[in-house]
């Protein structure tokens, strides 16, 4: 009984030291180069200000306006670009944590994904050049692995 105790201790605390180390991409101090990650679901990619900022998960956020932070702060979960806010199309093809251009990106099936972009490589095309949805099933698996590593 003792020896069962202390092994879920053991387990529970290690998924609380895991989930704590998440890495986000925080480019220029917040998640996507702070860019507002509720307007992504607007369909625009706009700057945020250092007038409207949230932190979750030990993390920075800057909003374009009050009415995006507080729609952030209702459910900030919906909001979070997938792995982190590193680049998408890395993570599915090459398992690395590449920097994004936060006017690039996509939402699908009520996500977030964010690309590389520049010099003449957009991934957002190569992206949906390929299967999308077999990308992101392979970018998953990858980002549990290397999700923990900085």
């Amino acid at each position: 009984m003792k020896k069962t105790l202390i092994t879920l201790l053991f387990i529970i605390s290690g998924v609380t030291v895991s989930s704590q180390s998440l890495d986000y991409n925080t480019k220029k101090g917040f998640v996507a180069e702070g860019y507002d990650v509720v307007s992504y679901f607007k369909n625009t990619a706009i700057e945020g200000t250092n007038k409207f900022v949230s932190t979750h998960d030990s993390v920075k956020y800057k909003f374009s306006s009050q009415e995006n932070l507080d729609t952030f702060n209702a459910n900030p979960t919906k909001y979070i670009p997938q792995y982190g806010g590193y680049c998408a199309y890395a993570i599915a093809v090459k398992a690395k944590k590449v920097s994004v251009d936060p006017k690039t990106f996509e939402i699908r099936d009520g996500k977030l994904f964010l690309f590389y972009n520049s010099w003449g490589t957009n991934t957002l095309e190569s992206w949906l050049n390929e299967s999308p949805k077999d990308l992101i099933l392979t970018a998953d698996e990858k980002w549990n692995t290397i999700s923990q590593k900085k």
